[in-house]
């Protein structure tokens, strides 16, 4: 790979699995300095020695908010900027309304929103100031076509899709790109809600993702001229019905 990153410092929160931890590895190899952004701390002390001096462990817990105000300081001490900021981390809830657990929506809606918004706000004082940045967001297809099997999950990515498009209008005069990376589904532990029954189908019949193709998406948005923005990426598995 190309270093089309190099020089740049990016941050990935939710990196100690999944699709973040694969956007991290990501752009590491195209040449950035990457911050992991996770409550997982000794995963991500493991991972960070795997992946050598180019990554940092940043411990957060993105609900606190003490924690998240903690983040940029600690990147900026060993990095010095920050470039690229990908707000990944989420979580899923499906099933039907009427006998859902209240709570665990409670739980899902405080990190995949208030969460997500959050951190952001974290960043961009930051950003701003050097007039520069990207920020993107880890959506969904779900954020743009409601599915019936996941309500609240696809309520809340709808709300991250309302916050991509006014925060990216709100910033884009300081330099700042904001932007959305909507997958289908992806094959990782965010699917064990699923039935049983239904990904095994999915896996069979090739309507589902792994994180690499996603991470390619993300990495194709930031790489851009700067006088283009990627507002919203769909990527889906060819055979989706959907």
């Amino acid at each position: 790979m190309d270093n089309e990153l190099s020089g740049k410092v990016a941050a990935v929160t939710g990196a100690a699995s999944g699709i973040g931890l694969e956007c991290a590895r990501t752009f590491l190899a195209a040449g950035a300095r990457v911050a992991l952004v996770d409550r997982d701390g000794e995963k991500l002390q493991g991972l960070c020695r795997e992946l050598g001096s180019g990554a940092l462990p940043v411990v957060v817990n993105l609900t606190d908010a003490a924690s998240v105000e903690g983040m940029l300081p600690q990147i900026l001490e060993k990095f010095g900027q920050l470039d690229i900021f990908h707000a990944n981390a989420g979580s899923y809830v499906g099933g039907h309304v009427v006998d859902g657990d209240a709570d665990a929506w409670d739980r899902m809606l405080n990190l995949n929103i208030n969460a997500t918004f959050r951190s952001i706000r974290a960043v961009l004082p930051h950003m701003v100031e050097r007039r520069t940045g990207d920020i993107i967001v880890t959506s969904s297809v779900a954020g743009v076509v409601p599915v019936v099997w996941e309500p609240i999950y696809t309520a809340s990515k709808h709300a991250v899709q309302a916050f991509v498009h006014t925060v990216r209008r709100q910033v884009s005069k300081h330099g700042i790109r904001v932007g959305g990376v909507l997958p289908g589904p992806v094959v990782t532990a965010l699917l064990d809600d699923w039935p049983k029954a239904k990904l095994e189908d999915a896996i069979a019949t090739g309507s589902v993702m792994e994180p690499k193709e996603v991470a390619a998406a993300v990495l194709f948005m930031v790489t851009r001229p700067r006088n283009i923005v990627i507002r919203d990426l769909v990527i889906l598995p060819q055979s989706l019905d959907l």
